[in-house]
């Protein structure tokens, strides 16, 4: 084992809504920087498990899928959304479906699954650096990370960003029943027994309320490069 100094991780944890993933996407991409999409993990191994045919309450099984699912993440390069390359498949599209999204969920909550997990995300970390971008990254998966972030926003905020994206799929949603969504999933993952949501003791708040991008990504790139 070398003593080389290890490889600098910064993690950007925060509720869905906050902007995370946009956020990590182009910050990553600034510092030339790998990306974890920690999230993305979870619909993935849902996604392989879903062409696999397997049953999604065979605990086993879905750990297996868990443990040899090959995944990886492809920058588009032009601000666009990130690739997620599924064992040689792009699924990026698949990913973002509600189905994807339900796998995600019920697999998430298999401690043998979030274990074989935990293995594949701090395999991430290679030179000449990582962005993690999720839910505990710096509470449970690199708590010794050098740069850690919590991003968060408004329900109010959060409900209109995610009505702005779901209108523009042509999806008929209301604000207030997205905003009604969003707080009851805060407090379920405020309260859960599981890697509750919350910001690492050492994580740099940034509220990106009233923000645009380009403010909240030179706030966070501040956060590495002072």
């Amino acid at each position: 084992m070398s003593h080389a100094a290890p490889v600098p991780v910064l993690t950007i944890d925060g509720p869905s809504g906050s902007g995370k993933g946009t956020i990590s996407a182009l910050v990553a991409e600034h510092l030339g920087w790998r990306l974890l999409d920690s999230g993305a993990l979870y619909r993935a191994v849902g996604y392989a498990a879903g062409m696999a045919g397997l049953d999604l309450s065979d605990v086993d099984a879905v750990t297996r899928c868990a443990q040899s699912t090959k995944i990886h993440f492809r920058a588009a390069g032009d601000g666009g959304q990130t690739r997620v390359i599924v064992n040689g498949h792009d699924a990026t599209d698949e990913l973002r479906t509600e189905t994807a999204g339900a796998a995600a969920s019920a697999i998430a909550s298999m401690p043998s699954v979030r274990e074989a997990l935990v293995a594949l995300q701090l395999g991430f970390r290679k030179a000449p650096g990582l962005v993690a971008d999720g839910r505990d990254m710096g509470t449970v998966i690199f708590p010794d990370a050098a740069f850690k972030v919590f991003l968060t926003a408004s329900a109010a905020e959060r409900a209109k960003r995610r009505y702005k994206q779901l209108k523009e799929k042509g999806l008929s949603v209301t604000l207030g029943g997205l905003q009604r969504e969003i707080e009851a999933r805060d407090s379920r993952d405020a309260s859960r027994a599981v890697a509750p949501l919350k910001p690492a003791e050492d994580a740099v708040l940034v509220d990106t309320t009233g923000m645009g991008i380009d403010e909240v990504v030179a706030k966070v790139l501040s956060v590495v490069q002072p």
